[in-house]
């Protein structure tokens, strides 16, 4: 190798599986495929249906992750596995391996720390209607509160760089870790990218684990929490305007009945109506007290980003 020369970037494979055993062998053989020098990693979550067999006999790296939950894979992902270029996605071979080449050129190419591949439905069958109406949801929610970057937030098919993954803290448990993924990357205002990919229908043998209604729930608390803990001022800036606004309303008519009569006889709703305004100013200044503490939580954080070195700094 000349003096002159980079290393190719080691890349990484990381498939989350639970009872995948129709389908994880042709997700592990298409990115075998796709990208023949690439580490693949299956990390199992319980399964009880053979994906483990499956997946090592497709040539696999198989490791186990006992704690239940898409999140809590991840996360052991994330820690055990050294790689330059990580490749994220589902086991479920709904996601196009051969846009994989494309994607990781680009984040190499262009210093990028996170891919996002939005799915583009090869099919009516492939995205159920409500699947897409939460997603569209979510995807708005998180958009009005962290900016306009992604249109598919929801996707479980992603490229990112090491200094994306080694400083991501990972403390979402189940489905709701790609909102988690996505929140990384836009409060940091990291280098980032969205490409439109294929997304197929599952195989019929394949069953999904995502519950519309419940993991749904899940990430709009989610959001919420992370609305709160990293945009305290507006969050609480919100509920301080409704509880001023409630207290303003309670306390109309009573100020209207003193002066025509000098009397206040409905004290129960005077009391309310200073203990919502007291409430008020209280959120407001837990709104500010907290918006500094994460500032400095913030500086923290993308002090630890900075600190690994990007593919652009990689040398001989």
């Amino acid at each position: 190798m000349g003096a002159n020369m980079t290393p190719e970037p080691q890349v990484a494979v990381l498939i989350p599986c639970l009872n995948e055993a129709a389908t994880v062998g042709l997700v592990v053989a298409a990115f075998r495929r796709h990208l023949p020098e690439a580490m693949i990693f299956v990390f199992d979550n319980g399964s009880t249906d053979g994906t483990v067999e499956a997946a090592r006999q497709a040539g696999a790296t198989v490791r186990e992750e006992p704690l239940p939950g898409k999140g809590s894979v991840v996360r052991r992902m994330f820690a055990d596995v050294e790689a330059d270029i990580y490749v994220l996605v589902d086991g479920d071979d709904t996601y196009d391996a051969a846009s994989a080449p494309a994607m990781i050129q680009l984040l190499a190419s262009e210093s990028l720390d996170m891919i996002n591949a939005a799915r583009d439905e090869q099919s009516e069958l492939a995205y159920r209607r409500g699947h897409r109406f939460g997603n569209r949801l979510l995807t708005g929610l998180v958009t009005w509160s962290f900016g306009e970057r992604f249109t598919d937030m929801l996707s479980g098919y992603r490229v990112m760089s090491r200094r994306f993954v080694k400083s991501f803290p990972a403390l979402a448990t189940g489905f709701e870790i790609e909102t988690e993924l996505t929140v990384h990357a836009l409060q940091l205002r990291m280098p980032i990218k969205e490409v439109m990919t294929p997304y197929r229908e599952r195989p019929p043998a394949s069953v999904s684990k995502l519950r519309t209604i419940p993991d749904g729930i899940r990430i709009m608390r989610m959001i919420t929490r992370l609305i709160r803990e990293e945009r305290p001022f507006e969050f609480f800036a919100v509920v301080a305007s409704a509880a001023a606004l409630v207290s303003i309303v309670l306390a109309v008519p009573i100020f209207e009945e003193y002066r025509q009569t000098g009397l206040v006889p409905r004290f129960p709703t005077a009391i309310l109506s200073v203990g919502l305004m007291l409430m008020a100013a209280l959120s407001m200044v837990c709104g500010l007290i907290l918006a500094t503490v994460t500032r400095g939580r913030m500086e923290a954080k993308r002090l630890a980003y900075l600190s690994l070195p990007g593919l652009s700094r990689r040398g001989p």
